[in-house]
This record gives structure tokens, sequence and C-alpha cells, in this order.
């Protein structure tokens, strides 16, 4: 077991956030988060529900990387728009993101870095449905690499999706479908259980200390830590395996690195 990557132990990690869920769909967008839904799709949370990324439902989560359109097992109907009636306007929807920039209270921002809003340093994707996803569904957050630039002090360069910052709440708005739940980084893994919803570091991955998350946090961390994050069992690196043929996940976490960080 010495051989075990940070990514896969980091896959383990965001399956967690999936447990206890209840019928929902499981969306998990970039590799770690999408391994990670189908994890716990295949171990502790079969109730899940799971969707091909295009038009169907599917009993059992899609690989990634190349595969054959047949091979996938359909077990229903989920074009575009019936996806938002019956998951993301319910909440009947956990997605777990990567988005570019966290504040400390759970603002992301993966639409611009920088400048202004009408004149940006950087311009990226847009706010995209986060707007409407942090209002509606459960929302966690998987980041490759824990740095201050990521992390950020203060508040992000532009609100893409709505946190927990009462400065931005307007009068007679309904923020109860707001709902952030666990944070993986390459690092640790937090949560959003503090006083007024502070983050928190809950688990520290092996080798790593709560002052060393801290110096590459923009703000104060609530220090929580129970333990340290579990490693992947046998059974869970050979489902990894399955949903993964071709080793993307080497790729994810810059050289790779084992999931037992040096001293």
């Amino acid at each position: 077991m010495t051989d075990i990557s940070l990514a896969e132990l980091c896959i383990v990690a965001a399956s967690e956030a999936f447990r206890n869920n209840g019928e929902v769909v499981a969306t998990g967008v970039g590799p770690v988060p999408r391994l990670a839904a189908g994890l716990a799709k295949l171990t502790h949370s079969p109730e899940l529900i799971m969707t091909d990324g295009e038009a169907y439902l599917v009993e059992q989560p899609v690989p990634l990387g190349p595969r054959k359109y047949e091979d996938r097992k359909k077990a229903g109907h989920l074009p575009f728009s019936r996806f938002f009636d019956s998951a993301v306007w319910t909440g009947r929807r956990h997605a777990m993101v990567t988005p570019t920039q966290i504040d400390r209270f759970g603002q992301i921002n993966l639409s611009q870095l920088g400048g202004t809003h009408k004149q940006p340093k950087t311009q990226m994707l847009g706010v995209r449905g986060f707007p409407g996803n942090t209002i509606y569904h459960p929302n966690s957050f998987f980041f490759p690499s824990h740095t201050t630039r990521v992390f950020v002090e203060g508040e992000v360069d532009m609100v893409s999706g709505v946190g927990y910052n009462p400065a931005k709440r307007i009068p007679g708005g309904n923020y109860s479908g707001v709902d952030l739940r666990f944070i993986v980084t390459n690092l640790c893994v937090m949560d959003f259980g503090g006083d007024a919803n502070a983050v928190r570091v809950v688990s520290l991955h092996p080798g790593v200390r709560f002052d060393d998350v801290q110096a590459v946090t923009g703000f104060a961390l609530v220090n929580a830590v129970a333990g340290e994050t579990a490693m992947p069992t046998a059974e869970q690196l050979e489902i990894i395996n399955q949903l993964d043929p071709h080793n993307i996940r080497a790729s994810v976490i810059k050289d790779n690195p084992p999931g037992h960080k040096a001293a």
C-alpha cells in the first residue's frame, strides 16, 4: 500500500462527501470529483443517481477516458432541460467542483482574476451555472493545489457562486438552499461547520500539519482536526482502477506525489 498516490487518497476522501446524501444526483466535475462520486455509488452509497453527462441516467458510473457508447448501462432518459427540473431546482443534486478561488465565506470564483469587472487581467469561463447551483442544491469542492492564490484573503475577485457572506444577502431573499459541505485539497479535508459557517480543518492528510495548511490559506481556519485522512483500502483502489483505466488521476496533482507526505 506504499505506492498509493495523493490523488487516490483525495478520491476516497472526496467520496465521503456523498455519504448519506440519499437519492440525489451525484455530480463530480473533473477527474477526482467524478471518480469520488463513482466510488461512493459503488461502495457506501448505492442509492446515488448518476448520469453519463449527456442525456441518460446510468446504472453504473461511466469510466473516464475513451469508451464505447454501447458500454453504458442506460437506466433512463435525462436530457439537459429535464435535469434542471428534476435535480437542480429541486435541490436533489450534490455537485463537487473545482473553482479558481474561494474565500472564507465559501464564495467561489471561476470568472475573472484581477483588474476590474469591465476590464479584468484574466478572463476565464464566466459564472456559468454557479449562481443558481449554489442557491438551489448542496455543493462541495476539490482543489489540487492548496495555496493563498486559491484560498484568498478578503473576497474572491468575482463572486460566481453564493456563500455565507451576510453582506451579500438581499433582504427578503431566500438563501435556505445554500448548503456548502466539504472541501478536499492536496493537504486536508475541511468543512463549513465553525461558528457562522467558518471553514474548519477536520482531517489532515498523512504527514501534513495544521500549521502547514494555515500557512497557505489567506484567512484564519478553525482547527477541528479529528485525525488523519484515511488511506484507500485495496477494495477502493480496485474500484478506482476500474473507473479510471487510463490512469487520468495521475495527471491531476503536480508530479503525482504519494499519499503520505515526506517529513
